[in-house]
């Protein structure tokens, strides 16, 4: 399988981001990524952010899109957006408890992914659900268990809908990322470099206890069909934009 890309997710700088979006673009390209996903576009209007893609020559591995940019009243301005910056994966960042965290309520969720992936479908774009470690969790018998939110809307979403596995997450939620790739092959095709280290959450991917190789391994399958590698880090034990830095050092380490 050809190399995957690595980009940053760029709530990890969220902060820089606000401050100063094309330095941070400048500074997250000079660390060798090659593409962003975005978590917001700071008020920027869609060709200004182009153009500051283009000047550093990154591309868009995504955008986390809210549950209200995803509505019919808001959906074709999110497409032709999104279209503009020349992004086909509009990630759904995750959702209140209330609407995952009954089977019943997961399998209403799915429904709304796969009416969104229709939508998407003419464009060549994707929709698809990013997991945080509740979505990982067994859910109690009564109320769908002892599946996991994610197991129930992956299962009951089309072949189309990504399945963003956050790695770290995963692992946070008690859960084996490489069990949840293999059951859900050919969804991953953006996956959340996160780490995971139950001691100390500040530390930077490959620092902790992931068991990256094998990670690695399945993404780089046919089972994985993995496109965009794409780190994120939300814990912090020094700047923002030095811990970046020291993720992708590392993944380079790795033979990334």
């Amino acid at each position: 399988m050809a190399r995957i890309p690595i980009a940053l997710q760029l709530y990890s700088v969220r902060e820089d981001c606000k401050q100063d979006l094309p330095g941070t673009l400048a500074k997250v390209k000079a660390m060798g990524y090659e593409g962003v996903e975005f978590a917001g576009f700071y008020d920027y209007p869609a060709a200004e952010i182009k153009k500051m893609l283009d000047d550093q020559g990154l591309k868009v591995a995504g955008s986390h899109t809210g549950w209200a940019l995803l509505q019919p009243d808001k959906l074709n301005e999110t497409i032709e957006y999104n279209q503009a910056i020349g992004n086909k994966y509009i990630i759904l960042p995750g959702v209140p408890e209330a609407m995952r965290n009954t089977k019943e309520a997961c399998l209403k969720l799915a429904e709304f992914l796969n009416g969104v992936a229709e939508k998407l479908q003419p464009f060549g774009m994707y929709t698809g659900y990013h997991n945080h470690h509740a979505e990982m969790k067994p859910m109690p018998p009564e109320v769908g268990g002892p599946l996991t939110p994610w197991e129930v809307i992956m299962g009951n979403t089309k072949p189309e809908v990504v399945g963003q596995l956050d790695i770290g997450h995963c692992m946070r939620g008690g859960a084996d990322p490489i069990a949840m790739l293999k059951r859900f092959p050919g969804r991953a095709k953006t996956v959340h470099v996160k780490e995971f280290d139950p001691a100390d959450e500040t530390k930077e991917v490959g620092e902790g206890i992931v068991p990256w190789a094998d990670v690695f391994a399945v993404c780089e399958s046919a089972v994985g069909g993995t496109e965009w590698y794409i780190v994120e880090h939300e814990r912090y034990a020094r700047p923002p934009i030095e811990c970046v830095e020291i993720c992708i050092k590392n993944l380079k380490k790795m033979g990334k």
